[in-house]
C-alpha cells in the first residue's frame, strides 16, 4: 500500500547571467573564427571508418548543442599506423574523403568549426590489419603486448612522415575541415622524438631544439599547404616526462611559438588528463597549462572535465586558456553550451567521471554514457538528447523502483506526456546509485540520481512516492495501464559468480552483503572482500572498510585488482591505492569454504590452497535480480488483464544486472518505445558509404 505521497517541488528557473557573455564571444584561430569558447577536443568514438553515419550524427549533435568547435578523434594518415582491432579513422587516400565530409557537413550545418587530428602511432601500434612494420626511433617491442618489434626510422622515413602529413592535410581541406592538428603527445610517434630517450645523432636528436625539429617542420609544412584555409593546431603536453627535464621541455615549447594557430595543451600523464573522478577532480591541468601560457602566444585550449559554468568562466577569465576544452562533458551533455547560454544551469547533465565512454571505445564499440543514454544512438535509433516527442496517449504508468532505471524511465515517460507514478520502497530515491556514491571517491556518481530528480520535479504529470513498497494487490488496484518493475538486484552471499557456478558458502551472519557495508553496517574484526566481479565495487568496499580502521584482505579470482577498470583507465591507480592503504591482496583465488574466523581458498590454477583468519567475508560475486513482485504479477495474467493492465515489464538490474549505464539505458529505451511499434531487438545498421543511404 502507498503510505506516503512525496512530490518534489520544482526548482527555480534561471535567467541568462551576462557575466557568462565572455564564453560566447567569437575568437579568431588563424584564418577561421570560432563562434564561441566551447571546444570539443579530439576524443575517440569507437565508431571508426566503418560507421560514418553514426559518427557524423554524434558530432553534429555536439554542434547543434552549441559547441563552437567540434573535432574528430585521431585520424591515422598512413597504413603504418593501423590501430586494429580498434575502430580507427583513416586519411590514407582520397577514397577516405567522402565519409569525412559527412561529419564536416553535419557540424557546419549548425555553424561550428570542424577539426581533424592527424596521427601516426609509432610503437603503440601493432598494425594487425595492414601488416606493415610499425615505426619508432629505435627498434623496440610494440607497446600493445604483441610479439612484434618496430622498424627503426631512417631519413627516408622522416621525409615520408612529412609528406604524409601534407597529403593528409590537403585531403582534410577537401573533406571540409577547418582545423588540422599536428599530434605530438600521448607517447605516439612524434612524441618519441621529444624525450631524452631520443638518441639520434643527426639533426633530429641531441639538443632540445633538434628533438623538436620534426614537430617544427610539420607545423610549417602543413601550414604552408593548407594554412590559407585551415587553422593549424598543435596537440602538445604542458610538461616533460621527468621533472628534471622540464627546462628542456620549456625550451622546446618556446622553439615552436608562433607556428600553431592554436595550442591544445594537455599533460604527459594520461591518467590525470583522462582520470576518473575517483582520483582526479575538475580543473586538474591548470597549473601545468598556466606555466605554458606564460611562454607562448596564440589561443590555448585545455581540458579538465569542466562541468561547472563558473569553473569554465574562471578558466577563460583567468587567461590560462582561451577555450574551454571538453571531451567527457560534451558526451554527457552535448547541449551544455546552449544551456549556459539560456541560463538553464540546473538542466546541465553533468559528467560523473566514470569513464564508461572511454571503456567502450577500448572495447572497440561505439561510446556510450552513464548520464546520456542517447550517446552513440543519434543515428542508429534516431534519439535526440533534448527532444522527446510528446506523443503519449492518456494512459497511466506505474514505475516501481526509483533507482537509475526507474528514474530514467519516469523522466522520459513524463516527457512523452504519460501520467507517471514512481513508487520507491525506501526513504531515499536513487537505489544503487545512492549506495555506491557513498563509497570513497564516488560522490560525483550521485549526479545520476540528482539530475533525474531535478528533471522529474519540473513535470506536473510525474509523481514520486517514497516509502511505498508495493504488493501485487496494490499494483492491481492502482489503476495503471502499464506497470514496469525497476526493482533492482541484490548481491548473492553463496559464492556463485564467474568462477563458481554452484554455491559453496553456507549461510552465516558473518557473510556480509555489499549493500550492508554501503549502508554503514560494518562488521567487526579482520574482513575479507572476495572479488569475482572485477570492476570498482569490491575495491570501493575494501577502501571504505580500511578507512574505518579494519584489517582488510582483498581476495580476487583475477591476477590484478579490478581488471575491468583497465578499460576505464584507473585499474593501475586503484591497485596502487589499495596497496598504499595497507590492504593485503591475494590474487588468483577461488572460494572453498568459510566459517567465522576461517576462510579457505583454492588456487585458480591448481596450486596449493590457503587459509585466511578473518572474522567476516564480503562476497562480490554475482547479483540476483529482484523479481518477486514481477513474478507474482506475471503468474496471474487473468487478474492482470482484469485490472486493466495492458503491459507488465521489468527493466534494468531487475532484468539483467549490469553497470549503472546499462540501467539508465534500459530505462530510456523502455520509455521511448512504450506503446510504439518499434519495440524489437533489431537496430539500424551503419553499413558504411555503400549501403546505409539506401536503407
Amino acid at each position: 500500500m502507498i503510505i506516503q505521497l512525496t512530490i518534489i517541488t520544482p526548482g527555480s528557473t534561471m535567467t541568462r547571467d551576462p557575466r557568462f557573455d565572455l564564453l560566447f564571444t567569437p575568437l579568431k584561430i588563424g584564418p577561421v573564427t570560432a563562434p564561441n569558447r566551447f571546444y570539443q577536443v579530439p576524443h575517440c568514438s569507437g565508431m571508426g571508418h566503418e560507421r560514418p553515419h553514426t559518427l557524423a550524427a554524434m558530432r553534429g549533435m555536439k554542434a547543434e548543442g552549441g559547441w563552437g568547435v567540434v573535432n574528430t578523434e585521431y585520424y591515422t594518415i598512413h597504413p603504418t599506423s593501423d590501430d586494429a582491432p580498434y575502430p580507427i579513422q583513416t586519411l590514407w587516400d582520397d577514397a577516405d574523403i567522402r565519409q569525412h565530409a559527412l561529419m564536416t557537413e553535419a557540424v557546419h550545418r549548425h555553424g561550428a568549426l570542424a577539426g581533424v587530428e592527424l596521427f601516426l602511432g609509432g610503437a603503440r601500434m601493432a598494425n594487425m590489419n595492414s601488416r606493415l612494420p610499425p615505426m619508432s626511433l629505435t627498434s623496440m617491442p610494440v607497446l600493445t603486448g604483441d610479439p612484434l618489434q618496430t622498424k627503426e626510422l631512417d631519413r627516408q622515413d622522416i621525409a615520408d612522415i612529412r609528406q604524409w602529413h601534407v597529403d593528409a592535410a590537403k585531403r582534410a581541406v577537401t573533406a571540409g575541415f577547418d582545423i588540422v592538428y599536428v599530434y605530438a603527445c600521448h607517447h605516439y610517434l612524434l612524441h618519441g622524438f621529444l624525450g631524452r630517450e631520443n638518441q639520434r645523432t643527426d639533426e633530429y636528436g641531441g639538443s632540445p631544439e633538434n628533438r623538436a625539429r620534426i614537430v617544427r617542420e610539420l607545423l610549417a609544412e602543413v601550414k604552408n599547404a593548407v594554412g590559407h584555409k585551415c587553422a593549424i593546431a598543435l596537440c602538445w603536453s604542458s610538461n616533460s616526462e621527468l621533472a628534471e627535464d622540464q627546462d628542456d621541455w620549456l625550451e622546446m615549447t618556446r622553439s615552436l611559438d608562433g607556428l600553431p594557430d592554436i595550442w591544445d595543451l594537455t599533460v604527459n600523464d594520461y591518467s590525470i588528463e583522462m582520470g576518473p573522478s575517483r582520483f582526479v577532480k575538475e580543473g586538474a591541468l591548470e597549473d601545468q597549462v598556466g606555466a605554458i601560457r606564460k611562454i607562448v602566444s596564440g589561443p590555448i585550449v585545455t581540458v579538465g572535465r569542466y562541468t561547472s559554468p563558473d569553473s569554465m568562466l574562471r578558466l577563460v577569465k583567468s587567461g590560462i586558456a582561451d577555450f574551454v576544452g571538453a571531451a567527457r562533458p560534451s558526451i554527457a551533455d552535448p547541449f551544455l553550451p546552449n544551456k549556459i547560454r539560456d541560463g538553464r544551469f540546473d538542466d546541465i547533465r553533468e559528467c560523473i567521471g566514470c569513464n564508461i565512454c572511454y571503456a567502450h571505445n577500448s572495447r572497440s564499440v561505439p561510446i556510450r554514457c552513464t548520464q546520456n543514454a542517447t550517446m552513440g544512438e543519434e543515428w542508429r535509433e534516431g534519439w535526440h538528447p533534448e527532444i522527446i516527442t510528446r506523443d503519449a496517449p492518456g494512459d497511466r504508468v506505474l514505475v516501481i523502483g526509483a533507482g537509475p532505471a526507474g528514474l530514467e524511465a519516469a523522466r522520459v515517460l513524463g516527457a512523452r506526456g504519460y501520467d507517471v507514478a514512481l513508487a520507491e520502497k525506501s526513504r531515499q530515491p536513487g537505489g544503487r546509485v545512492s549506495l555506491e556514491s557513498s563509497l570513497p571517491g564516488l560522490r560525483e556518481w550521485a549526479r545520476v540520481r540528482d539530475w533525474r530528480l531535478g528533471q522529474i520535479a519540473k513535470m506536473q504529470n510525474v509523481e514520486l512516492f517514497l516509502e511505498s513498497e508495493m504488493s501485487a494487490d496494490d499494483v492491481r488496484d492502482f489503476g495503471a495501464a502499464h506497470v514496469v518493475c525497476a526493482t533492482g538486484s541484490h548481491w548473492r552471499r553463496d559464492g556463485v559468480g564467474r568462477s563458481l557456478r554452484k554455491p559453496v558458502l553456507s549461510p552465516s551472519p558473518a557473510i556480509v552483503a555489499p549493500e550492508e557495508i554501503m549502508r554503514g553496517n560494518l562488521p567487526s574484526g579482520p574482513v575479507a572482500i572476495y572479488d569475482d566481479d572485477g570492476y570498482y565495487l569490491a575495491a570501493g568496499l575494501a577502501d571504505k572498510l580500511r578507512e574505518a580502521g579494519h584489517e582488510v584482505h582483498f581476495v580476487t579470482s583475477a591476477g590484478v585488482v579490478a581488471p575491468w577498470m583497465s578499460y576505464t583507465g584507473d585499474q593501475a591507480a586503484t591497485h596502487a591505492h589499495l596497496l598504499a592503504q595497507g590492504i593485503i591482496c591475494h590474487f588468483n583465488k577461488t572460494l572453498c569454504a568459510f566459517t567465522p574466523g576461517r576462510l579457505e581458498l583454492d588456487c585458480l590454477y591448481g596450486g596449493a590452497g590457503s587459509v585466511l583468519e578473518v572474522a567476516s567475508l564480503v562476497p562480490v560475486t554475482a547479483r540476483q535480480p529482484e523479481t518477486t513482485l514481477f513474478d507474482l504479477l506475471q503468474a496471474d495474467g487473468t487478474r492482470l488483464a482484469g485490472a486493466g493492465i495492458k503491459s507488465l515489464t521489468r527493466i534494468g538490474d531487475a532484468e539483467a544486472p549490469g553497470i549503472i549505464a546499462h540501467a539508465v539505458y534500459a530505462g530510456y529505451r523502455f520509455a521511448r518505445q512504450l506503446g510504439l511499434a518499434t519495440d524489437h531487438p533489431a537496430t539500424r545498421r551503419d553499413r558504411g558509404m555503400g549501403l546505409a543511404a539506401a536503407q
